[in-house]
């Protein structure tokens, strides 16, 4: 049965990567909607469910708990304990996984054909009628205390919980999703009970399907599989207010290389200029060798072995973001290069040489993402939740091809505010101390 398990499992992941994929709206009986490709060339389906909210959901007086309770999921559900409930998935060639994010609470499940009915029975129970037993809790939660204890020893970690509590402030989103060691030491199994029907509601669901399943079918399954959660969850908190000073705040740490992060405001992904954002920023830091940061910093001169930056756009903030990692006696260097390509893109944007590159790799790597029905199923609740229109897969790379130069410079003169960059370094730094303009 291990075997098969793994058989399974390979199978799922081994479908062939395609970027045509016919998507239907599905709407069961009571009401749930769901995005459906159906694909029955293969007996197995992928499920993905996604709540809205995730640790952003948190009580103020408990960090964690929605962090916990999602890792407890898996330690038995109804009449099985977590070594049943483990036991009963292996039979079942069937699997089931669990994460809380900082925006959403996430289940994701394989499984097959012939297992549908016993599987997503299986879900229900986890999901509906979670045990939560005392010693469960005490487990998970000294695997999650282990987990910030290790973080705290992380100049990465440190380093994005910092910049976190500058750009974010008071808001949910300054607080780590595992919690703190005082916060999850206090939470009780009531604690997790109220984080569990916080979360599972019906107005912040979205669904995924993809493989051998039609749509009556579907619908079904999620009435039996849903039906009965809440019609709604807990009140979801306003977005950030983002207010990141420019300057540099310096972390003492005892290690030879300083990790920093950086960044200031950014862009949504529901702005009608983000497709040239996202040119931009492959150009500047997209994490390729042939961005200018990686040719600046590393290639031309040797300050790290990488520097990348992103589109942090989240579903309460956009932050425009990268990190660098360099020796103490360099980093300041390194700050300083970063800086001068900052204000050179948002000066004079990009070339047409770089402009075409950028727009190559944006679009050949776009299909690769759809390389099996798990991947697909991720992408089809992650549009639903993005407000993405129902074709949008086959429209993509013609929004990203229809990005001008002049659209880019004129982006890159908006977006990019080298003036109020503010960096967060790690370390021990020569020639740094913290300094910040209000």
């Amino acid at each position: 049965m291990r075997l098969f398990y793994a058989l399974a499992l390979t199978l799922i992941a081994a479908l062939p990567a395609r970027a045509e994929v016919d998507i239907q709206s599905v709407t069961s009986p009571g009401g749930i909607t769901a995005w459906l490709v159906e694909e029955p060339s293969i007996p197995f389906v992928a499920l993905e469910i996604r709540f809205r909210g995730g640790a952003s959901l948190d009580d103020p007086e408990k960090r964690g708990a929605i962090n916990l309770m999602t890792g407890l999921l898996e330690e038995g559900a109804g009449d099985m304990d977590a070594r049943d409930f483990s036991r009963a998935q292996e039979e079942l060639a069937t699997s089931i996984g669990f994460d809380a994010s900082r925006d959403s609470v996430s289940i994701s499940a394989r499984f097959l054909t012939e297992n549908r009915e016993a599987s997503i029975a299986l879900l229900r129970a986890a999901l509906h009628t979670p045990r939560f037993d005392q010693d469960a809790i005490d487990r998970v939660r000294g695997q999650v205390l282990s987990i910030i204890e290790s973080d705290k020893k992380d100049p990465n970690d440190i380093a994005n919980r910092t910049f976190a509590g500058i750009a974010y402030g008071d808001h949910p989103y300054a607080h780590p999703v595992n919690g703190t060691t005082e916060s999850v030491t206090a939470l009780t199994r009531d604690d997790i009970l109220a984080a569990h029907k916080s979360v599972f509601a019906l107005d912040q669901i979205y669904v995924g399907a993809v493989g051998d399943i039609t749509p009556e079918t579907l619908g079904t399954l999620l009435d039996d599989l849903l039906g009965g959660l809440p019609q709604t969850g807990a009140p979801k908190p306003p977005r950030a207010d983002v207010d990141i000073p420019a300057g540099v705040t310096v972390v003492d740490f005892p290690t030879p290389q300083s990790v920093a992060v950086f960044g200031h405001d950014g862009i949504s992904q529901s702005d009608p200029d983000f497709f040239a954002a996202l040119i931009l920023n492959q150009v500047l830091g997209g994490g390729s060798f042939e961005s200018r940061l990686m040719n600046e910093v590393r290639e031309k001169r040797g300050l790290t072995y990488g520097v990348y930056s992103y589109l942090a756009s989240r579903d309460l903030a956009d932050v425009y973001m990268g990190s660098v990692s360099s020796s103490n006696d360099r980093i300041s260097e390194a700050i300083n290069v970063i800086r001068d390509e900052w204000t050179k893109a948002a000066e004079n944007g990009v070339t047409q040489e770089e402009l075409d590159a950028a727009k190559t790799y944006v679009t050949g790597a776009y299909p690769l993402r759809f390389d099996g029905n798990g991947p697909i199923a991720n992408i089809l609740v992650g549009m639903q939740m993005l407000g993405l229109p129902i074709d949008y897969i086959p429209t993509r790379n013609d929004k990203v091809e229809a990005v001008t130069l002049a659209d880019v410079k004129r982006v890159a003169g908006e977006l990019l505010d080298p003036e109020n960059l503010h960096f967060v370094v790690v370390g021990q730094p020569e020639g740094l101390e913290t300094s910040t303009s209000e």
